[in-house]
């Protein structure tokens, strides 16, 4: 069996894990436009900020190829596949055959549009080489960046800039920071931590203009407001890399559409990761997931079926544990519910950043927030994962100390039983 992934990121090497657990024996090729071996990505804000160093960054080690087996063509990047002939077409001419192919190939950054993008000293801030490339702009002396966006990506940037000891203001057009894993009181609180620590923000606004020759000097925003910066980082996001497959016979919406065992529309093409729409436990539909838990566990599912096992993705959630210096926060599922089915509990203590809320439907947890009280949050999510009625023990769900203990007798002794009468 001849098998071909494009990408080298989580769902990539949760595929090739997924193979050899079923076939020892086929050839595995992984194709990625970077030349890296395969990197966690949430980390490179860390090394931009000087937190970890490059060798720290590897996601498997370093003899991970040859212990696997796998034939890395790294730097290349594949530019069309055939699916009549079965093979892929590299963009330095070589044509890959395969038996079966996954696609990994993440995300894109979301660029809005805007007058002056051709400058230089515009960065994305998705893959290693955005933040070498920034890494050099700050050894020559930039040091007045604007970053698009305060989402998880663009804070990111912020925090590590920040750290690098230069002068940020985030640009974000909603308005609250981290629009899609935090309600507005939780977002407050988290402004008001970064905002001490040296960060700016512009809420309800964002770039339309970038000033500048040949080099960026500043920007415009929407309401006509005038920032002077020497770096730009576009942040807004990522959409499924879907380039590949657009206008083929691949079902596509906004990402690869995918059945429960990670193939799609055509036989023996699968697809994993921040390309694709995994199946939302808690939506009860496919959506893209782009989280990298769930891109490995998509990667693995897609590969073990590849090989020829019959395994069923189960689902993933939207779940994000991040934290910014000394204030961490977990969140899942809803968090804003937009509809009177949805019962909310909530607690705050703004002088000390804390804030937990519970979002309840049909009896059920569909969602949380917990910031900066976060030991207590992987009750939580299990609690959505196995849709758990807490009816009965809702009123004690934000108490500091929740645990098993407050959880029914009987739901108790089930649990220790495994579900046996």
């Amino acid at each position: 069996m001849n098998y071909v992934i494009i990408g080298n990121s989580a769902a990539a090497i949760g595929a090739v894990e997924g193979i050899r657990q079923v076939d020892r024996e086929g050839r595995i090729t992984i194709v990625s436009d970077e030349k890296y071996h395969t990197y966690s990505r949430p980390l490179i804000s860390y090394w931009l900020a000087g937190k970890v160093s490059e060798d720290k960054m590897v996601y498997r080690k370093d003899n991970f190829y040859e212990v696997n087996s796998v034939t890395p063509i790294l730097g290349v990047k594949a530019v069309k596949i055939d699916f009549t002939g079965k093979k892929v077409e590299l963009a330095d001419g070589t044509n890959l055959p395969f038996d079966k192919l996954l696609v990994a190939a993440g995300g894109k950054p979301i660029v809005p549009p805007m007058d002056g993008l051709d400058k230089k000293g515009i960065y994305s801030f998705i893959k290693f080489d955005d933040v070498k490339e920034i890494k050099d702009a700050l050894s020559v002396g930039k040091n007045k960046a604007v970053v698009i966006g305060a989402g998880l990506i663009g804070l990111k940037a912020a925090e590590a800039l920040n750290k690098a000891g230069v002068a940020v203001t985030v640009v974000e057009l909603a308005n609250r920071i981290l629009p899609a894993i935090l309600d507005e009181e939780a977002g407050v609180m988290v402004q008001d931590y970064l905002e001490k620590n040296g960060v700016k923000f512009v809420l309800n606004n964002t770039v339309s203009k970038v000033l500048g020759e040949a080099e960026v000097s500043g920007v415009v925003l929407q309401n006509g407001t005038k920032l002077d910066c020497d770096m730009l980082i576009v942040a807004i996001g990522v959409n499924p890399n879907i380039a590949l497959v657009k206008e083929t016979e691949v079902q596509v919406n906004r990402g690869i559409v995918v059945n429960e065992k990670m193939e799609t529309s055509v036989y023996g093409i699968y697809a994993a990761g921040d390309v694709s729409e995994g199946f939302d436990i808690v939506y009860g539909t496919n959506r893209v997931l782009p989280l990298l838990p769930n891109a490995y566990m998509q990667g693995e599912i897609a590969g073990r079926n590849m090989a020829g096992a019959e395994e069923v993705f189960a689902g993933g959630l939207a779940m994000n544990a991040i934290g910014f210096g000394d204030l961490p926060m977990l969140t899942a599922g809803i968090i804003k519910p937009d509809s009177d089915q949805f019962e909310v509990l909530s607690e705050a203590d703004t002088a000390n950043k804390c804030y937990r809320k519970v979002i309840l439907k049909d009896g059920s947890v569909v969602g949380y927030i917990c910031l900066n009280k976060v030991d207590r949050a992987g009750i939580m999510t299990g609690l959505i994962k196995e849709k758990v009625d807490v009816s009965a023990f809702k009123d004690k769900l934000l108490n500091p100390d929740f645990g098993y203990i407050d959880f029914p007798k009987e739901f108790r002794k089930s649990r220790l039983s495994g579900g046996a009468e």
